[in-house]
């Protein structure tokens, strides 16, 4: 095995033996899972203490028919009442105090909630759609016009736009921005943390093994060269292992976890429905959420998953490989991680301006700020990713992937200059200037 392949298997065998490697790599999924799966199965959860409404209802018009729920029953209030203690005196078990004072289809603020607790969200939209269905009836039957509320029922429309993409050979298939866009942006945000942390981790490698004087040893062998890029290739690997590993991961456990989920969500549905309203409600309901499945499980087959991790793994590839040679020269120009913080600034800049355009051009992924910002090698990564779900011409990815791996290789230049100087200076502060001085240090 030639030098650089030892460095390599060293550098990558090193990390992914760690327990901290295979702990964050094993237990990632399971915990972005528990992120989406617990607070949806905790909101199925009922609450099954009976909250008691008292109503004081001046107009007389409204208490009759509110109508009571599982979780909120409604009373009437002994009398008017006047303050928190005389409440509180009459019924002093009631969780909340109604108090409608007028007709609310003239004015729809002479109703009041009172608590001595803050009032939840649940309740207070409980009472909002009840009492502004309520009004809402009131005003229709003051026009004293026959059938008016079915009229107006019945012109309300729901309008859904179903987007259909062209392909090359002129066939139609499902779309769906939205998908496209939260695709795009997990991408991006993927590629952002990994071009950061990984290209840190080679940073601190490298700082580790000059404070160790390991360096002095290992170049006595190597050229300085061929260091830096073991380093890099054998951290790029780790990065890629890891991401691999995820999406196994994660897609194994949403293809055990996902019809187990989704059966309980058709079940918790079904009974919903069957407790609101007839077997007819349920009839046009859950063929029109089956049909929303069928199409986002046919825009998903349609978005042609390959293409875009081939070129996700080229722009991971390409955005870390363009970063870390530059956090590599970093690293051999300091001593401490203390001493970073000016040096790293320049590179993290470019990148937090990547991750912002990206997040804007995902409304607009065909605009000037996307198109320039996904050709720029210094941005293209990060931003790339958010257009290429919409479609991106294969003339332009060349085009930006072509620049990315140009630039990749002046800054690998670059940065070797800088590093075969800087791995065996110790106890110097380095300044921009002498790191120019070492970019035009000749061979």
């Amino acid at each position: 095995m030639s030098k650089l392949g030892l460095i390599i298997a060293r550098e990558y065998l090193t990390r992914v033996r760690k327990k901290s490697f295979l702990l964050l790599t094993f237990l990632t999924p399971f915990l972005l899972i528990a992120l989406i799966a617990v607070p949806l199965l905790l909101s199925m959860v009922k609450d099954d203490t009976v909250k008691h409404i008292a109503v004081t209802d001046v107009s007389g018009h409204y208490f009759d028919r509110l109508k009571s729920n599982e979780q909120y029953q409604f009373r009437v209030a002994p009398e008017i009442f006047t303050s928190y203690e005389s409440m509180k005196q009459q019924d002093p078990e009631a969780y909340a105090y109604l108090y409608i004072e007028g007709n609310l289809s003239n004015d729809s603020s002479q109703v009041r909630l009172y608590s001595e607790k803050q009032i939840e969200m649940g309740l207070k939209g409980f009472l909002e759609s009840q009492l502004d269905e309520l009004a809402r009836n009131e005003k229709i039957n003051s026009y004293q016009i026959p059938g008016l509320k079915e009229i107006i029922e019945n012109s309300s429309a729901d309008v859904r736009i179903r987007t259909i993409r062209w392909d090359e050979s002129g066939a139609e298939k499902s779309s769906s921005s939205e998908l496209a866009m939260i695709i795009g942006m997990i991408s991006t945000m993927i590629i952002y943390i990994f071009i950061f942390a990984y290209g840190s981790m080679v940073m601190s490698g490298v700082i580790e093994e000059k404070t160790n004087r390991i360096v002095e040893i290992i170049v006595s062998s190597v050229k300085p060269f061929e260091l830096m890029m073991g380093k890099i290739i054998g951290i790029a690997m780790v990065g890629l292992t890891q991401v691999m590993l995820w999406i196994l991961l994660l897609g194994g456990l949403f293809l055990i976890g996902g019809p187990i989920l989704q059966d309980q969500l058709q079940a918790d549905q079904v009974q919903t429905l069957a407790g609101v309203g007839t077997g007819t409600m349920m009839n046009d309901v859950m063929p029109t959420e089956q049909n929303e499945m069928m199409e986002m499980v046919d825009v998903l087959l349609n978005l042609n998953l390959g293409y875009l991790a081939f070129w996700f793994v080229l722009y991971f590839l390409g955005g870390y490989l363009l970063y870390a040679s530059l956090f590599a020269a970093v690293g051999s120009a300091i001593d401490n991680p203390e001493d970073a913080g000016q040096f790293t600034l320049p590179l993290t800049i470019p990148v937090l301006f990547a991750l912002y355009a990206g997040m804007y051009s995902a409304s607009n992924p065909d605009g000037p700020l996307a198109f320039w910002c996904s050709i720029i090698p210094i941005t293209s990564p990060i931003v790339m990713m958010v257009r290429l779900p919409f479609g991106v011409p294969l003339a332009q990815l060349l085009l930006s992937f072509g620049l990315l791996v140009l630039s990749f290789i002046f800054t690998t230049k670059l940065a070797s200059k800088i590093y075969r100087t800087g791995i065996l200076m110790y106890g110097k502060k380095v300044s921009y200037k002498e790191l120019w001085k070492w970019i035009r240090y000749k061979n």
